[in-house]
């Protein structure tokens, strides 16, 4: 009888040894991404504005990764499942969680606005599953996709730049613009409605050539 084989070790870091270069700017985008929800980590713990500038900065960074990681993987033609995925997890932390993050941080606290901002992360993590899963087709047989159905999720970087720009005016907390509205016994911001809409548009069937 013979006896079983014994399954040959994994190498340590094999795993990394099967990234591409542009997987390794996709890491970076989720660095920034990481990183801007601890700047908003320690605003919330210090009440220091500049760590808002830092978290919205962060997101910008991410952005740059986000749109390099593209070019270069285009450039070296090198593409792969793995780097999809990388991508798409990668993005939900930088323009989903985090700028859900930032806004929580700047004053968005209350019961519906933390709903809202719960359906924009939720909208944007449906957004890239759709798109993983649709990639080939709306690529029509070519290499490249067409166009998006929905808004891509880096276009939350607009509501960032809002954040930023009412953090640099000290619009935070109880002086966000448009006030707030109690109902019911609970607290909304108006302003967390454009994360309401940029969900929204996300998950929509809207064509938007890609360029």
């Amino acid at each position: 009888m013979t006896p079983p084989t014994t399954p040959a070790p994994r190498k340590p870091f094999a795993m990394i040894r099967e990234f591409h270069l542009a997987d390794w700017f996709t890491l970076g985008n989720a660095v920034c991404g990481t990183g801007a929800m601890f700047a908003m980590m320690t605003y919330l713990q210090t009440s220091e504005v500049m760590h808002v500038y830092f978290a919205c900065g962060l997101v910008v960074a991410a952005l740059v990764f986000d749109v390099l990681d593209g070019r270069i993987a285009r450039w070296r033609q090198k593409t792969s499942a793995l780097g999809r995925e990388l991508d798409s997890l990668a993005d939900i932390i930088s323009f989903g969680v985090a700028p859900a993050l930032i806004a929580y941080g700047c004053g968005m606290q209350g019961l519906y606005d933390r709903i809202i901002l719960t359906f924009f992360v939720a909208c944007g993590v449906s957004r890239l599953a759709r798109y993983n899963v649709t990639a080939e087709t709306l690529s029509e047989g070519g290499d490249k996709v067409k166009y998006f159905e929905g808004t891509p999720i880096p276009t939350s970087l607009l509501l960032v730049i809002v954040l930023f720009v009412a953090a640099t005016q000290g619009a935070l907390h109880e002086s966000l613009w448009f006030g707030k509205v109690v109902l019911a016994g609970f607290t909304l911001h108006p302003l967390v409605l454009l994360f309401a809409l940029s969900g929204s548009l996300m998950v929509s069937r809207i064509r938007i050539p890609k360029l």
